[in-house]
């Protein structure tokens, strides 16, 4: 199963494209709550979520700067241009939606807090790392090994995946 979805959806070895750090339409309030505090230029935006998540989350210029625009258009942002950059601030109409919102900006920032504590990060790394060294692992042989090894390891790769899907389902 796990071979033929993989192959099937055409990401090979790569595995599904990653999701979203975010739900829909909720990355508005952390953008929002960002520049609440002092005009942000629009990679100054990228960085700080890039830090907030230990470099787990850098959104592409195409996620936010459409959100930036989109808040513009909707009188929770301005923007003013300083030094060749185009810097936004919040509104009074942005902070009152901001605070109209308090109890979804809230859990939004909790599941930033969650996802991404030091201690969960920790957890990820060491994961990330065993990924990491099985993808090197089976780069460096697999081209090499007869069909009985190749099927064998597919075997134990179907498992995995299989047990670990199970443990996410939880």
């Amino acid at each position: 199963m796990f071979r033929e979805r993989i192959i099937s959806e055409g990401h090979f070895f790569r595995g599904p494209r990653r999701r979203s750090s975010f739900q829909k339409g909720n990355l508005k309030y952390v953008i929002l709550d960002l520049i609440k505090d002092r005009p942000r230029y629009g990679y100054e935006i990228i960085l700080q979520l890039e830090e907030q998540s230990y470099g787990f989350y850098k959104p592409s210029p195409g996620v936010i700067y459409p959100i930036l625009q989109m808040l513009e258009e909707m009188g929770y942002a301005n923007s003013s241009e300083q030094e060749g950059k185009k810097f936004y601030s919040i509104t009074e109409d942005g902070s009152k939606f901001l605070e109209e919102q308090k109890d979804i900006a809230d859990g939004v920032r909790h599941q930033m807090k969650h996802r991404w504590s030091f201690k969960n990060i920790g957890k990820i790394v060491s994961i990330m790392k065993e990924y990491h060294a099985l993808e090197h692992l089976l780069g460096q042989g697999i081209r090499s090994l007869d069909n009985d090894k190749i099927d064998r390891i597919r075997e134990v790769l179907s498992q995995a995946y299989n047990d670990i899907d199970s443990i996410i389902q939880e």
